[in-house]
């Protein structure tokens, strides 16, 4: 899994055997600084994009990819041979369900990762749901429901990376699941950092906790189309980019921390808001992804909700790796032959299998298929 925040690939060892998935081990690999730039070059909606610098950075990562799968099992006694299919979600350049001709864009070349490997690598998981009318995202609520649900209790888990998303899991079996992206995660603090201290994130979010949040600032934000929209619903940095922010700063005086203040406050109120609007009234909300980390963000949501405030890690699963087992899960899904999208969350018409399958070398999966067709 690498995401929207671009920083790198979390690659995951997942055990299908029990039955809850279980984490092996993990392994991440940071993009190297001239990745990121590529990515971000080829992501940002302003720029042209050339065909051979996108067909240059999709090869390069499917070497990436497969290098971090290598790196992955030299930390394990498992060899290929032990490995069913790796699932790769891919790098995200461009995400917009809501064109006259949806599409998403997810670039890693799978050809790469399976002849580098030799493991059959399912990919392209959105596509097939936005060709039914889907939003192609979130894709993760159908693992949640596996892994979180809870009988005793209504949970929401929270994924905050660069853009945030919610899964509303009621513990009553009858009600549906649902959820949807609430708006920018750690993406707009992200890049106002980088802009202004040149550092990769606001670490702890030290330096938002040394400005003041603007009011007047943040209702502006807050009265953005975007968050008045009702579910099903999915965005990206395409939308909540560098334009955007721009144009709600024209023409205002803000010291740079204010400003960082206030885009913390964004991601908290834009998140509680959806929550204290959703259809079930939270007993826990669980938190994975890289905002865990910002201490400030954390601190601010868990005064916004009524509900404890928890990392998934205590339910048994490191917030780092969340969405990587996520993809496994998926990728899993796909290869039995089942779908891997919930309907109600991405607006769907129907529940379908996702993603594309490329045979390893060990032909496992063509196998397979030789013998449901004999």
């Amino acid at each position: 899994m690498s995401g929207t925040s671009m920083d790198g690939i979390d690659a995951s060892l997942v055990d299908f055997s029990e039955k809850k998935p279980n984490l092996v081990t993990s392994y991440y690999e940071p993009f190297p600084e001239s990745i990121v730039s590529k990515i971000r070059k080829l992501s940002n909606p302003a720029n042209l994009i050339s065909l051979e610098q996108l067909g240059q950075l999709d090869n390069q990562l499917g070497h990436l990819y497969a290098q971090a799968v290598s790196s992955l099992l030299k930390k394990t006694s498992f060899t290929t041979q032990d490995i069913l299919a790796i699932g790769c979600h891919g790098q995200t350049i461009h995400h917009a369900p809501a064109l006259n001709h949806p599409f998403s864009l997810q670039i890693g070349d799978p050809n790469l990762i399976a002849e580098k490997t030799g493991i059959t690598t399912i990919t392209d998981f959105r596509r097939r749901d936005i060709a039914l009318g889907g939003q192609g995202a979130p894709l993760v609520p159908a693992f949640h429901k596996e892994f979180f649900s809870e009988p005793s209790e209504n949970r929401i888990i929270l994924n905050i990376g660069g853009i945030a998303n919610i899964t509303l899991l009621p513990k009553t079996q009858n009600e549906k699941v649902s959820g949807f992206d609430t708006g920018p995660g750690n993406t707009l603090m992200d890049y106002w950092i980088q802009t202004c201290l040149n550092n990769p994130f606001d670490e702890d979010g030290n330096w938002a906790d040394s400005g003041i949040c603007q009011d007047d600032l943040l209702e502006t934000m807050l009265n953005d189309p975007y968050f008045l929209t009702p579910p099903p619903k999915s965005t990206g940095k395409e939308y909540f980019s560098s334009e955007w922010l721009t144009n709600k700063i024209a023409g205002k005086q803000y010291l740079p921390e204010d400003i960082q203040a206030t885009l913390c406050h964004l991601t908290v109120r834009s998140i509680s808001e959806a929550i204290q609007k959703s259809p079930i009234t939270p007993d826990r909300l669980l938190v994975c992804g890289g905002g865990i980390h910002n201490q400030l963000l954390i601190k601010l949501l868990s005064n916004e909700l009524p509900c404890p405030v928890n990392s998934t890690q205590c339910f048994g699963l490191d917030p780092a790796q969340v969405e990587a087992v996520a993809f496994a899960w998926l990728a899993r899904q796909t290869f039995k032959g089942l779908p891997g999208n919930i309907t109600d969350v991405t607006g769907a018409s129907r529940p379908v299998i996702l993603g594309g399958i490329y045979p390893g070398k060990d032909d496992s999966f063509l196998n397979k298929l030789k013998k449901n067709l004999d």
